[in-house]
This record gives C-alpha cells, structure tokens and sequence, in this order.
C-alpha cells in the first residue's frame, strides 16, 4: 500500500544514498556512514507507512523501527549485524567526544562496504513492500 508518506521516505532515502556516494568520492567517511544510517532510517519509515497505519515513531534507531513495523522478524542474522552497526554512525557521529574515534575506523574499503550493505538492505526493504 503506497502512500505518500511511503513515496516522501524512498525519495530521501534516495537522495541520501547519492549523498553518501558523494561523500564517498569526496573522502568523507565519517558523512559515508551517517548517511548510510540515514538511507536505512528513512526506508525503514517508508515501509512503515506503507504496511501500517500510523505514524512511524520519531526514533533513529532501526532495531526499534524494523520491530515496530513487524520487519525485524523476516531478516537475517546478517541484516541484523548490520543494522546494529549502522544504527551506532548516527549517535555517535553527532558527538564531538565520538567523532574522532569514529573517524578512524572508517576507512575507504570500509565505507565501500557500508554503503554496498546499505543498498543491498534497502533494495531489500524496498521488495517486501
């Protein structure tokens, strides 16, 4: 069931997947990965409003969106990791005392990954809609 709100979520989804790749050929990594957050954050709130009634929550955190939709319980183990750790890059990477620990280990290769893991999950998202 699309909506608006659902068509609102997987465009700025989008546009901050495209801002993590541009953030990725800039070297920005610590912004690779806040993005990537976001991407997730807000296609998990799409299939919220696409599956559900109400309002997704105002939260960050993934684990509770993918729960609160009734998500969580069709991902993998592997989905899961990941949204454990990609959930960390938005409160962490608002925090000056956390920044730069979380900048050092992000590298090229490692932002790569995220945001190859990013598109593989939201693609995923996006089909069970």
């Amino acid at each position: 069931m699309a909506t608006d709100k659902t068509t609102y979520w997987l465009d700025i989804a989008d546009y901050d997947l495209d801002t993590a790749e541009a953030m990725f050929q800039t070297g920005r990594w610590l912004y690779v990965a806040f993005m990537c957050h976001q991407v997730i954050e807000k296609t998990l709130k799409a299939y919220w409003c696409g599956t559900r009634e109400d309002d997704p929550p105002y939260t960050h955190n993934h684990k509770r969106l993918a729960e609160g939709c009734g998500l969580y319980a069709q991902i993998s183990a592997e989905q899961r990791e990941f949204i454990e750790t990609i959930t960390n890059y938005n409160i962490e990477a608002r925090y000056p005392e956390n920044k730069e620990a979380l900048a050092k280990t992000l590298t090229k290769d490692f932002c790569r990954k995220i945001i190859d893991d990013t598109k593989q999950l939201q693609l995923w998202i996006r089909e069970k809609l």
